[in-house]
């Protein structure tokens, strides 16, 4: 499946991002405990690559109390091996563990407190990574707009925080371009992607075969399950029964224990999951590198044959 969501806004706001970095002093991006990679944005990865000055960037790794916490702190260590880059993990229904970002930004800048100057820091994020709920919290008072449904930040604003830190608050978008499978299925089982441009058996079928996998026990003990049908349908169908959806005639009502299950999983009912690992990533890169190569070579030898058709 490839899910391909990019509103025009979502440009603008890259534009806006582009436009407005040159006054800035440091960079924060909000993502998902549970998907940390995924839902970093290689855009802004770009943007600040490209732009002549370097940053400190601080990587919040919201809701960590959906996520598995072994897992979690893996991703902390990742993050923290690059240079610059700082991981800061919490979850926004404590507003003690946001606060906390405020003595990191200076931590990372002390001589701005020295001069008595402010901090320019940028807050970016992906859609329903929680980005506003922090921005609220740290402001004091509803500035940002929260909602569980993606993309609800539309224009750029700047929030004064009396610590001496200037806020800007960056749309939330995805990139144009999602070439790991893996990640789309993750975005969209997460709730990144707005539930009208996917189907909900698409992604619980990614999900179920995943936990499967990942956290085989966690699937028996919340559908009571004595085991696990290999068979990916099977194994759907068998939730089905549990749970009591089913059609006349008995037959299983696949789409209702496909939504049951996404959302159960993004309520935490399921439990503690985390959809990616660093490992994962790496082996993952290294496949959509190939594909993308492959893809490359192929392209190529279809313009070569495309100008001897021409000589012809």
């Amino acid at each position: 499946m490839t899910i391909q969501w990019y509103p025009g806004h979502m440009h603008k706001a890259q534009k806006e991002i582009k436009e407005a970095l040159p006054k800035v002093d440091l960079v924060i991006e909000v993502v998902d405990a549970r998907i940390p990679y995924s839902s970093t944005n290689p855009a802004v990865a770009e943007i600040l690559e490209n732009s002549d000055k370097k940053r400190p960037i601080i990587r919040i790794l919201n809701k960590i109390d959906l996520a598995d916490p072994a897992i979690t702190k893996l991703w902390c260590e990742e993050f923290d091996s690059h240079q610059d880059t700082r991981s800061l993990p919490i979850t926004a229904k404590k507003p003690e563990e946001v606060r906390k970002l405020i003595k990191l930004c200076h931590q990372l800048l002390p001589e701005f407190k020295q001069k008595e100057k402010p901090i320019n820091a940028m807050i970016m994020g992906i859609p329903n990574v929680g980005k506003s709920t922090i921005i609220n919290i740290l402001s004091n008072r509803t500035i940002a707009k929260v909602g569980n449904e993606p993309a609800v930040t539309k224009r750029q604003q700047r929030i004064d925080l009396d610590e001496g830190i200037i806020l800007w608050d960056t749309p939330g978008f995805l990139w144009p371009r999602i070439d790991n499978t893996n990640s789309s299925y993750r975005l969209a089982i997460t709730g990144a992607i707005k539930d009208t441009v996917l189907e909900y058996d698409d992604i619980a079928y990614y999900a179920v075969e995943y936990f499967r996998e990942a956290y085989p026990e966690l699937l028996k003990q919340n559908f009571k399950l004595d085991e696990l049908a290999e068979d990916t349908t099977q194994l759907l169908e068998a939730i089905g029964v549990i749970r009591g959806c089913l059609r006349r005639g008995g037959r299983i009502d696949m789409d209702r224990i496909c939504k049951i299950l996404v959302h159960e999983f993004r309520s935490s009912t399921l439990g503690n999951i985390s959809l990616e690992t660093p490992d994962m990533i790496k082996k993952e890169m290294v496949e959509v590198e190939e594909q993308i190569r492959l893809k490359a070579e192929k392209d190529e030898n279809k313009k070569g044959k495309k100008k001897k058709r021409r000589r012809r």
